[in-house]
């Protein structure tokens, strides 16, 4: 192939500009681009095979003979890179061109190669042997596991002879993968990762079907489980309820089903090496999934991306990569799992790992998983698994804003009128943690009109503290809380309503609680607590659940920052004592 003019047009930039020229109805046809941009990338390889990729089911409709010209160039143009970064790319692609809707539905966010092979390195870390190991990845997107291991397999095969060695691999080697399109995708990579193999063998492999991984029948056959399972919020039919309930509570979400079948498929002493969101470290609706993990596959690694910018674009989820081993009579329980952070470069390359300590599995089952997510925490998250105070031994539980606004329209007003209370929204609560009554929003109104009758459970009459319901882990602070003072609430007597984006943190009864609702909101504003909150917090949601089991300071401690707050103290000084609560120095 000749190499294009240096002033010429990129080949992805003459795609994406084919790609804008396309009828509504022809960008529908995504699978069909993604097929031409992968045969002509099949073509212009230099492998000496003359072979044409596997075959697929439909023939690719006809989208103008400049589009096809652009898909095919673009695949000609990636025949120089690794086959990973080719995967990557086509994944990327095939994501792109999705309608969104569809992309969100199924949970498709792909794996950066860098990511890839970081798990699959950590695989290695746990014993696998690619000589003889049998490995599957159930949602295997485009190939970015099948390939590394692939090729891992056939390292460690070096030396038999080829036909033996690809019977070995394709015996061994399965892959899973809703989508036809990336399924067949994925049988193109790694037969183009083992071409001279293929070549030499004489043999074709098929390594990924395309299936529905919840469906299909769970035995304990795999040395390996390996991948990045979809991950979305889903309504499941009462069979697949009553299947997954040991790992269910409240509403399922499609990586706590695949971890859960990966426990099922993994035989004693097998290995689960997963990259998901770290939500199930702590929230409330993954607990039972935490029991399934404790008793059946706990971990021996976690690895956390400490930032997700040009990793995975578009996911807010904080994201984890995880090895677990499955137990079985005979097998030892290991004694803690290492935990690293890992930074990426642009695009996903260039990891560096940063070593945070480890982690003991709580004697609670259910209990949130408390982790450091940086070296310098290593010795804080030791200090929080020992503390035996919470929320609750302070005088308080947490509720959600009542007042959901958009079901109560009629009733919000921006002039106040006969029995109207205050309506506090979540810019109420500012950043450097102080209360101020105000609505900032274009569609927030200060005023709500409860009904006569029905609507008093809605309203607030005592003091208390408000909290930030979400936060993202890369803010300064994830803990933004305020008092709502006794000397605002006296001013409306009726009571106040607050927007379900906040917090509440309420007495637990009519008393006085333990701690004052001031000294509650200092602390939670300490970085003290906010660090502790990181090494318990798996999600961009500040949750009621995730606060409730937070360790804390026995209240008896609480003397010093009582007596600061009490004297208006700066907030370093504050910071300062609430370090010396949880022995930060």
């Amino acid at each position: 192939m000749k190499p294009a003019p240096t002033d010429a047009p990129e080949p992805g930039a003459l795609l994406l500009a084919a790609v804008a020229s396309l009828s509504a109805q022809q960008r529908r046809q995504e699978a069909a681009l993604v097929q031409l941009v992968v045969r002509g990338w099949w073509q212009a390889l230099e492998t000496g095979l003359d072979l044409s990729p596997p075959p697929v089911t439909k023939t690719p409709p006809s989208l103008g003979a400049d589009v096809a010209a652009a898909a095919r160039a673009y695949g000609e143009s990636l025949a120089p890179l690794p086959v990973a970064d080719v995967a990557d790319r086509i994944g990327a692609l095939h994501a792109g061109l999705m309608p969104s809707d569809e992309r969100a539905r199924h949970g498709v966010y792909y794996t950066p190669p860098a990511l890839a092979a970081r798990l699959v390195d950590l695989a290695d870390g746990g014993r696998v042997n690619w000589a003889d190991a049998r490995v599957l990845d159930p949602a295997a997107g485009c190939g970015a596991f099948l390939v590394p291991i692939a090729l891992r397999m056939a390292k460690a095969l070096k030396g038999v002879e080829p036909a033996l060695a690809l019977r070995s691999i394709a015996n061994r080697l399965r892959g899973l993968e809703l989508d036809p399109v990336a399924a067949w995708i994925s049988c193109v990579m790694v037969e183009a990762a083992l071409a001279p193999l293929i070549r030499a063998g004489g043999k074709r492999l098929s390594p990924c079907r395309h299936a529905d991984a919840l469906s299909v029948s769970a035995a304990a056959e795999f040395d390996l489980v390996i991948g990045n399972p979809p991950y979305g919020r889903l309504t499941l039919a009462p069979d697949l309820r009553a299947r997954f309930a040991r790992s269910l509570y409240g509403h399922a979400n499609l990586y706590a089903l695949f971890m859960d079948q990966a426990v099922r498929w993994t035989v004693p002493g097998g290995l689960i090496a997963f990259l998901t969101p770290s939500s199930f470290l702590a929230g409330d609706y993954f607990k039972h999934l935490r029991r399934t993990l404790s008793d059946l596959a706990p971990p021996l690694s976690l690895d956390f991306v400490d930032e997700r910018k040009g990793v995975f674009d578009n996911v807010l989820q904080e994201t984890v990569l995880a090895t677990y081993r499955r137990m079985g009579p005979k097998k030892k329980r290991p004694d803690r799992a290492l935990v690293n952070m890992i930074r990426a470069g642009s695009g996903g390359d260039g990891l560096t790992i940063l070593p945070s300590g480890s982690f003991t599995l709580p004697d609670e089952p259910t209990a949130p998983w408390i982790l450091p997510r940086h070296a310098s925490e290593t010795g804080l998250a030791t200090r929080l698994r020992s503390l035996d105070s919470r929320l609750r031994d302070w005088g308080y539980r947490v509720a959600t804003g009542p007042l959901v606004w958009n079901r109560y329209k009629p009733q919000i007003a921006d002039k106040p009128g006969k029995g109207a209370v205050p309506l506090v929204w979540a810019e109420s609560v500012t950043p450097d943690g102080r209360f101020t009554y105000r609505c900032e929003k274009s569609n927030h109104k200060p005023w709500f009109h409860p009904a006569v009758k029905g609507d008093d459970w809605l309203l607030t009459r005592r003091p208390c503290v408000l909290l930030q319901r979400t936060t993202a882990k890369e803010q300064a602070r994830r803990l933004i809380a305020a008092e709502m003072p006794l000397s605002f609430l006296a001013k409306h007597p009726r009571g106040v309503t607050v927007e379900n984006h906040l917090n509440m943190l309420l007495p637990l009864d009519d008393t006085p609680p333990i701690v004052p609702p001031a000294v509650l909101a200092a602390f939670l504003n300490s970085r003290a607590a906010d660090r502790a909150f990181r090494c318990i917090s798996g999600s961009v949601a500040v949750s009621a659940y995730e606060l409730e089991a937070m360790p804390l300071p026995h209240p008896a401690a609480l003397k010093e920052l009582t007596a600061l707050v009490a004297a208006g103290a700066t907030r370093e000084r504050l910071d300062q004592a609430a370090d010396r609560l949880y022995g930060i120095s």
